[in-house]
């Protein structure tokens, strides 16, 4: 198939869009996504942004090239394309007529990295509620609902021994409750107590709300064992039968610290548009921390679990916590 034409730009930036090329698609979604080099149209005067976001990864970036005429085997992403004018939206039409692929940048770097770059997002990521299965389909809910109710019940049969075996050193080892009882923010911004094993010690914040440490001086011998186990979210349990919780989602924070992330964060309350999760895409993916940057890394996989959540993933995740648990990997 042969198309005749070049492409120009004029001395406004507008691009006059014709072409000449021999057409051939990609194969295969895996083809995509190992590119070398991609090209990106944006608006002008956000080159430097996405360029300075994407600096560090494995590929390299061409930014607004509308002189390109072979679009054989190219990989074409638009970022704020409704910002672009008709005739470089029409250059963008026109690649995807002619074979090249053609997609949101954010959208591709979710494939491509398996995290939602959070630096690019912007309003329409989520304007299109259709996009986010677990939020507009009622059957997804529904089936996570029930998946959750059972696990949660094999789950409590299963870890019983270990639940009672855990009481049992808690108490050995300090005087205190056994659980430890915290205000947490869920779904659509709704507070709830969070219940788990107690791993610190009774006056861990009476200096107030901190951040917990990675070799955190409040945190009993009982403690580290049952963090870094994850057997302190065991409880958790109870607040997935009273549906506060499902078993994956993203990890319930305290407001205090919300607060506070949210200014450094883009759409950080978007977590909550489900119900966080005893385990999570984040907390198996990306290691302990507690700053803002780990908060930041732990958000790009919550906003990927959310937009492209699926049952498979869930199941994915909760095999990813045991290889966790049994080897150690936890906090």
């Amino acid at each position: 198939m042969m198309v005749s034409g070049e492409v120009n730009n004029t001395k406004n930036g507008n691009a006059k869009v014709s072409f000449e090329q021999n057409v051939k698609c990609f194969k295969s979604k895996k083809e995509v996504l190992d590119q070398n080099v991609i090209y990106v149209y944006c608006p002008v005067g956000r080159e430097l942004e996405i360029g300075d976001v994407i600096k560090d990864y494995s590929f390299d970036l061409v930014v607004n090239d509308y002189e390109i005429i072979d679009l054989n085997d190219k990989v074409i992403c638009h970022y704020e394309s409704a910002s672009l004018d008709s005739s470089k939206r029409d250059f963008l039409v026109k690649a995807t007529e002619l074979g090249a692929w053609v997609e949101p940048l954010v959208s591709y770097l979710d494939s491509r990295l398996g995290y939602t770059e959070v630096r690019l997002l912007h309003s329409g990521y989520f304007l299109h509620q259709k996009a986010f299965s677990i939020l507009s389909t009622k059957r997804t809910q529904l089936a996570k609902r029930v998946i959750d109710l059972v696990s949660s019940v094999i789950l409590l049969l299963i870890t019983l021994p270990i639940t009672l075996i855990t009481a049992f050193a808690i108490k050995m080892e300090s005087n205190g409750p056994v659980f430890y009882r915290q205000k947490r923010t869920g779904q659509y911004n709704t507070q709830f107590e969070v219940i788990k094993f107690r791993s610190m010690s009774v006056d861990a914040e009476h200096g107030g709300a901190q951040w917990a440490s990675k070799n955190d001086a409040r945190v009993t011998r009982v403690g580290k064992f049952i963090r870094k186990t994850r057997v302190d979210e065991l409880p958790q349990i109870f607040n997935v039968l009273k549906g506060e919780m499902s078993i994956v989602g993203p990890r319930p924070e305290r407001e205090v610290f919300i607060t506070d992330l949210e200014k450094e964060i883009p759409y950080y309350r978007f977590r909550h548009a489900v119900k966080p999760g005893i385990t999570g895409l984040a907390q198996v993916s990306y290691p302990y921390g507690a700053s803002v940057e780990d908060a930041v890394w732990k958000h790009k996989y919550d906003i990927f679990y959310i937009k492209h959540h699926s049952s498979w993933i869930d199941i994915k995740v909760l095999f990813m916590t045991v290889k966790v648990v049994l080897f150690g990997m936890g906090r």
